[in-house]
């Protein structure tokens, strides 16, 4: 009897070297809260990614709330406006801005995409103006992304990516989450590079960054350079050092990350490249063998990305009988899911918490993707031989 394929195998790339040097550093780090490992991998994550600036924290979840966040604290958003964001994505997308008070809106996707392009989101300007627009580049994928930059820039509208699903992806010689003003990343144990729990964002704006930090951090300036501080604390007229270490200056959260984070980040980042690679092979021989079935699944289009990254492989079914028969087909045999969270305007807590959103999604593409739609697991550590049982499922059913 073959055992199930996995959406991911391992914890980490090279699993029992990385837990041997990981068992190692436990019992030899004299710290393991928030420390140099931390701070370390703040520096060389950014500089993979190209940014400036990179705040770690305990989880993608938590990079999108403290986004949210920094810009209300920072005045660049005020509670009552409306940020548009794309309607198929993760529960923590939308959910911030329902928290802090915001009215979100949703915008549709394109069927061969997956994400938003300039003509759903031109659509949902047509009907009312958006003062930011939080964009999730959804399982590696984009639609013109250059063309919302410029778009987000003309409107004057705060443009911040999700980049938890898409980490490596280029897009006309730029990483996806460079596109904006500020981008999250997870290092989820089921995404394309694990720390077990744990996210960041990226920005190249210093102000964003060091009001991230202090979100970060219960709203206190810990973790600020010196001359950051004595700034904050000049301003404030916090001038004593017995008060300085716990005075609150703006809204935070505890959103920190532990050492131990830190160290499988830096642990893990040198095979980042490793395992994008793997994963764009995958991707490259299972996908045209799928998306050229167009009379069972909608053709995705991904040719002008130039280097895809993925960690798991959507198909849109055109019958939901269909999607149901494979539903069938992989029990046992293939571990799947629907694609990322559906679309967030069919789930229970957006109906429950926001009024007035119903006319721009009717008869939309997420909805259609929530319904029709499925992905299965592209791990570096697939075999040939379990490409070709996926295959033939998807292909036969």
């Amino acid at each position: 009897m073959t055992s199930e394929i996995k959406l991911i195998k391992s914890t980490f790339q090279h699993e029992a070297k990385t837990k041997k040097a990981l068992k190692n550093f436990i019992t030899s780090a004299k710290i393991l809260s928030f420390s140099d490992q931390c701070q370390l991998f703040e520096k060389n994550f950014a500089k993979y990614q190209g940014r400036k600036e990179c705040v770690f924290v305990n989880s993608g979840s938590s990079a999108n709330l403290a986004m949210i966040q920094a810009l209300l604290n920072l005045g660049r958003l005020k509670k009552g406006d409306k940020v548009g964001f794309s309607s198929l994505t993760w529960s923590t997308n939308a959910m911030p801005l329902i928290q802090l008070g915001l009215e979100p809106i949703p915008v549709d996707v394109e069927l061969d995409t997956l994400n938003v392009s300039s003509r759903t989101l031109k659509n949902v300007l047509e009907k009312t103006s958006l003062k930011g627009f939080f964009i999730t580049n959804l399982l590696g994928f984009c639609d013109d992304l250059e063309v919302i930059e410029k778009l987000c820039q003309k409107e004057k509208i705060l443009l911040i990516e999700d980049n938890c699903e898409s980490l490596g992806t280029v897009y006309q010689g730029r990483k996806l989450g460079n596109f904006s003003l500020m981008s999250s990343f997870s290092f989820y144990v089921g995404h394309h590079m694990s720390t077990i729990e744990g996210g960041a964002v990226c920005t190249d704006d210093e102000e964003l960054a060091t009001m991230l930090r202090i979100v970060r951090a219960h709203g206190w300036d810990r973790n600020l350079a010196l001359e950051q501080q004595q700034k904050i604390r000049d301003r404030h007229r916090v001038n004593s050092t017995f008060y300085s270490r716990y005075t609150f200056y703006d809204l935070g959260y505890n959103l920190r990350p532990t050492e131990i984070a830190g160290f499988l980040g830096n642990n893990q980042l040198q095979y980042l490249d490793e395992i994008t690679q793997r994963r764009n092979k995958i991707f490259l021989e299972i996908a045209p063998q799928l998306y050229s079935q167009t009379a069972k699944y909608y053709p995705l289009r991904y040719d002008h990305i130039e280097f895809e990254s993925n960690f798991a492989i959507p198909v849109v079914c055109r019958e939901q009988e269909l999607r149901d028969k494979l539903v069938m087909a992989c029990d046992g045999k293939v571990e799947i899911r629907p694609i990322v969270g559906g679309d967030m305007t069919q789930q229970p807590f957006f109906d429950l918490h926001v009024k007035g959103y119903k006319h721009f999604v009717k008869n939309s593409n997420s909805k259609l993707i929530h319904q029709q739609g499925l992905y299965f697991g592209n791990n570096p550590e697939l075999t040939a031989q379990e490409i070709k049982t996926i295959v033939k499922i998807f292909k036969v059913n």
